[in-house]
């Protein structure tokens, strides 16, 4: 199946201050970053995404198998040897954190080292993305280096977050 994926990023800011003569200087940032992938496995290509809203109980953790145990929306296995995006969103509703990564065997530490984390606040995300001139992107090792770990931070509620993963098949 062709996958076609284009990643954004967009940062528009205004900062005014008030000045001598009524004057209101300002400051204004526009910044945006694209990432665009053609179906492939190859420098700015991409063949393999998985997308889901997952709920962890309090207190627990799930470790996201990302060489073949995950499946795609038609009941797919996705295999991925090398992630060239990932975007995680922590729902806002959430009491507690999502903290990602840091698996406690085979973590797949090419993104975060093997116990490096990111914790989102409810309504936060986090997106790593690959350049469109990348051939490699973020490697998977399927059996050693392919557990990415997702942690309800605390006791007491559950927690929603929703997860993308674009990435290639070799």
């Amino acid at each position: 199946m062709p996958l076609i994926s284009s990643i954004s990023l967009a940062v528009n800011a205004e900062l005014t201050t008030a000045a001598d003569l009524k004057a209101i200087p300002k400051c204004t940032l526009a910044y945006s970053k694209l990432a665009e992938l053609a179906t492939g496995t190859g420098v700015g290509q991409a063949d393999k995404l998985w997308f889901d809203q997952r709920t962890l109980a309090a207190g627990a953790n799930e470790d996201l198998d990302l060489a073949g145990v995950l499946a795609d929306i038609y009941g797919q296995a996705v295999t991925f040897a090398r992630i060239k995006a990932l975007v995680v969103a922590a729902v806002v509703a959430n009491t507690n954190n999502v903290v990602i990564g840091a698996a406690a065997s085979n973590q797949w530490a090419t993104l975060l080292g093997t116990t490096g984390t990111v914790t989102l606040r409810p309504g936060a995300f986090f997106a790593a993305v690959a350049g469109s001139t990348d051939a490699t992107g973020y490697a998977v090792t399927a059996g050693t280096g392919d557990l990415l770990r997702v942690t309800n931070s605390a006791g007491g509620s559950t927690v929603d977050y929703e997860i993308t993963i674009i990435g290639a098949s070799a």
